[in-house]
This record gives C-alpha cells, structure tokens and sequence, in this order.
C-alpha cells in the first residue's frame, strides 16, 4: 500500500491534542464488563462459568455434556414431553403441511387455522372467552400490558415479577407502582393512595402466578378481594402453572378456584408444552383489542406451525393423561422433603421449581461445577435475581424423572453439599451456612 505524500505539509483537518483524553465510546461498558481482574473474568479463569453451556444430546431426563451423561434437574420440561414420540410426529406432520415458517405477522399474512384452532383450544381449556397467541412468552406479557396499560393508567407489580412484565412497564405509558414481594398490605397502601389522589385512573395489579425463582405462588385470594375492593384489574403471568398445577394443570387461579374471578391470565409454551411462543387469555373483548394494539403481536412474526403443533399436541397429552400432573406433584414434594432432611434451605417453594440456596455468588460457581461433574446438571442463579448471598443452584423437575434419578441427584447434592460445608452431617446446616448464607 502507498501512502499518500503530502510533501512535508501536515493533513489539514482537527488538531487533536495527543495528550488529550480519548472520546468516551457508547461499548466501553462492553469492555468493563469482561475487565481483567473483574468478577467475569475471574470465573472463566476458574472454569467456574456456568452459563451457555452446550447441550450435545437430550433425551428429556437425561442430557449429554462434554461428553459426559447427566440427570437433567434444570430444565422446564415440566411433563417430560419435549422427546414424547407423538409430539414430535405432530411437529414433523406441521411442517410437511405448512412448511417451515409462516414468514409475517398474524396481523397480515402469518394466521394459520392451526393459530385459530390453538386459540380456540387453549379458550375452552382455561375457561375463558377469547384467547391469543404470541411468538414467545416474554413477548406476550410485554405487548399486554402495553397495550391495556396506557397514559393515566396504574401499573401495580409485585417487585419479583418477572422480566418480561417490568419490560411492559417499561414500554407501557402507564404510571408504575411497585408493592413487596406478595406484600398485600404494601399493596393496599399503594391502591388506597391512588384511588384518592386520581379516581379516575385505570389500575391493574400485575403479578406471577408461580414465581420462578422461589417457586411460590402468588396469594391469589388475597388480590382478588383487593382487585374487587379497589376495582382494579388482575393480571396472572402463569408461565410456570399452566399444565403444572391447578385442575387439570389450569394454572395457579385453578388452585383457589378462581379462575373466573382473574381477568387476565398469560402464558408460555416454553416449558410444559415443549415449544416456543406465549398465550393471553381473558373476556372476547378486551382480547381482541389486545390483537389489534399489543406491538410485540402486530409486528412480529407469527408462531411457526411445527410449533403450534407441538402445543396441540402437548395439549391433547395434558387432557388425557392428568396422572402427569399427580407424578410431578409427588416427585416436588419428595424432592423438597429430601434437601430439608439434609439440612439445605428450600425457602418456600411449592412447586415442580426447588430452589437450594448455598449463599456467596463464588461458591455458587463453585458448587455448580461440582454437582455437574457430579452428573446432574441445575441452574445457576445469583444477584440481582436473588437477594446478596442467596445465590442458589435452581432446580426444577419433570413427571418422567425416575425414582432412580431422583435420589441421585439428592445424593449428589448431599456429596458436594458436605464438601463446601452447606450442609452437615446429621441434616442440619453447614458452616458456610451459619450466618443465612452470607460467609
């Protein structure tokens, strides 16, 4: 290459003072994010980073990894139905059909009378009027309450809710309040104030049906007197309860057996019903204006058909065999008995989803890698997910673990549990453990 000759004349442009601070660039945050001496990069040195590990083989209770077979005690795969032979033939049959994509929204030309017959069913199923379906679950609950959630309205949400309903607050142009976790007469205070100062304000009261960190659920009940009491909206995120529990796996309202008494109940297909997509449901209606408003439905690809499919089929298995649900209420219960009697804390959990908390973010990596070398895979989860020095490996479970590999995981835990004094001998705390997890 030839440089130019400028013949002994400087290139005339800004004088730029060498000693100058460089300009500041909107990726330096980038860069200190995977600083040198940095929390991220002391954990990959370690070989301690427990996220974005490859999957090589899954069979659904079992997973392949480096090689190496493990018990898959981290996945949503609540009914074990990812691998069901009859889920995958209807996933295959759809593509055969439809092809691999409908390539627009449902708004113009991606509406299949698959989407309609899904709609239709998941309607009937949940005991509601209208239904409709998203591309993912994160989406559904964004573009939701964007679009019923306007200026002048009042947004109130359980401060663990979910990313994906703060992400709608944030795209909302709704004024929001946060209330303490299942804190109703925090909440109470909230509705009071607003109701005084602005009656004429729309509210909705946004929370989770199951919590997907605790694996607790939401005080149904006690929001629905509120709700009534304050006429507001409720709005029930039941990702981790549809087809885990409630009659016949019609989610946490079902519990309480007030699914009428919920206005607005949303959902995932990215977990019992082994695809990818999302769900509201809720009076004709409010859900047809939520069709025609909601951004993340308008202006995105619509659901492919394998798997819309997939869901249907799902669908089909839930309703006829309910026993799946009874196996993964025993196996939950079996579980969360058997960490306590090692002496583990599982906070409240009532659910499929166990949390096990081993307190500092370090040792959390440092636990996790031992349980997988171990052979049974779990989650990771540390700050700001969880309160400082409740990081905790989140285990979750499906109706087809086998008794088998329920006690290997329990033994493991209690190998590695032992190891880094989480626990001690006898089914009492461990050391690390003495001061709530904080040492």
């Amino acid at each position: 290459m030839t440089l130019p000759d400028f013949h002994g004349q400087q290139p005339t442009g800004p004088q730029v003072d060498p000693e100058a601070r460089p300009p500041a660039s909107i990726f330096d945050k980038a860069a200190r994010f995977f600083e040198p001496g940095g929390d991220w990069d002391k954990v990959h040195k370690a070989d301690l980073y427990p996220f974005f590990r490859a999957i090589e083989v899954s069979e659904g209770t079992t997973a392949t990894m480096n090689g190496q077979e493990v018990i898959m005690a981290g996945s949503n795969n609540y009914l074990g139905l990812t691998n069901d032979p009859r889920v995958k033939e209807a996933a295959k049959a759809a593509v055969d059909k439809y092809g691999t994509g409908c390539t627009g929204s449902r708004f113009l030309n991606g509406t299949l009378d698959l989407h309609l017959d899904l709609e239709e069913r998941l309607a009937t199923f949940l005991r509601k009027e209208a239904c409709v379906l998203f591309s993912t679950g994160y989406m559904t609950n964004q573009g939701l309450i964007q679009a019923v959630a306007q200026r002048g309205d009042v947004i109130f949400s359980d401060k663990d809710n979910h990313a994906c309903i703060i992400a709608g607050q944030q795209v909302s142009a709704a004024e929001t309040v946060r209330y303490r976790h299942n804190d109703l007469d925090h909440l109470r205070t909230f509705l009071e104030r607003i109701s005084r100062e602005r009656p004429e304000a729309g509210k909705i009261i946004a929370t989770d049906g199951v919590f997907s960190m605790s694996g607790t659920l939401a005080n149904v009940p006690g929001l629905v007197a509120l709700a009534d009491e304050f006429g507001a909206a409720l709005f029930l995120d039941d990702a981790h309860s549809v087809g885990v529990i409630g009659d016949g796996g019609r989610g946490t309202a079902s519990v309480f057996g007030l699914e009428a008494e919920v206005d607005l109940t949303s959902g995932t297909f990215s977990k019992s019903f082994s695809s990818l997509g999302g769900f509201a449901v809720g009076d004709q209606t409010v859900i047809e204006y939520v069709r025609h408003t909601a951004s993340t439905h308008i202006f995105s690809a619509s659901m492919p058909p394998s798997a819309v499919a997939t869901v249907l089929a799902c669908l089909d298995i839930l309703e006829a065999e309910p026993e799946r649900l009874d196996r993964l209420a025993e196996i939950a219960d079996f579980m969360r008995d058997g960490f306590r009697s090692l002496g583990f804390d599982v906070w409240n959990s009532e659910t499929p989803i166990i949390p096990v908390v081993v307190g500092e973010m370090y040792r959390a990596f440092a636990f996790w890698k031992d349980l997988l070398e171990a052979g049974v895979f779990t989650n990771a989860v540390i700050p700001p997910a969880v309160p400082p020095g409740q990081s905790l490996m989140r285990t979750s479970y499906m109706a087809t673990h086998s008794d088998s590999e329920l006690q290997r995981v329990l033994d493991a835990f209690e190998k590695v549990g032992l190891e880094h004094g989480i626990i001690a001998p006898g089914g009492v705390p461990g050391p690390a453990m003495q001061t709530n997890g904080t040492a």
